[in-house]
């Protein structure tokens, strides 16, 4: 699929208004679907959200970022927290937020041996050095997030 052929058909179908920059995808995204860049015009869209979530979803992502972009482009209020936004948001049923992706999970589960407490944290504990908070027995890790 050529992303920008297919968020100028969108643009046009939708807003009845041109998409004339340059649309990309862009891996390094993490939380995000996609952003709209004032400074040059151009979008970038998260390829996992496409793959995961699929092309209705990844529709209603790209009239949003649009949405940014028209409004940007007509000297309105095109921010989040603007009403022009919400309402062009609202007509052309965009999503407000990404819904989250299967293996942004990246949390770190450990457990103590002794009364089975468990622990989620998103940064290592050296388990030598730290034990339970409930009854001082050692921690163990269960999972190992993908990096």
């Amino acid at each position: 699929m050529k992303l920008t052929d297919y968020v100028q058909s969108v643009s046009l179908e939708d807003f009845g208004r041109p998409f004339i920059h340059e649309a990309q995808w862009n891996s390094r995204l993490r939380t995000t679907g996609g952003r709209f860049f004032p400074k040059d015009g151009h979008l970038d869209f998260n390829p996992k959200v496409y793959n995961e979530l699929g092309l209705e979803i990844f529709r209603k992502i790209v009239r949003h970022e649009l949405c940014h972009y028209h409004l940007y482009f007509q000297q309105k209020g095109y921010r989040h927290r603007d009403r022009d936004f919400k309402k062009l948001l609202k007509e052309v049923d965009g999503l407000r937020f990404v819904p989250p992706l299967k293996n942004q999970s990246n949390f770190l589960v450990y457990q103590c041996q002794s009364c089975q407490q468990t622990y989620q944290r998103k940064r290592k504990i050296d388990t030598k050095r730290y034990r339970c908070g409930v009854c001082h027995g050692n921690l163990v890790i269960l999972n190992r997030p993908k990096d």
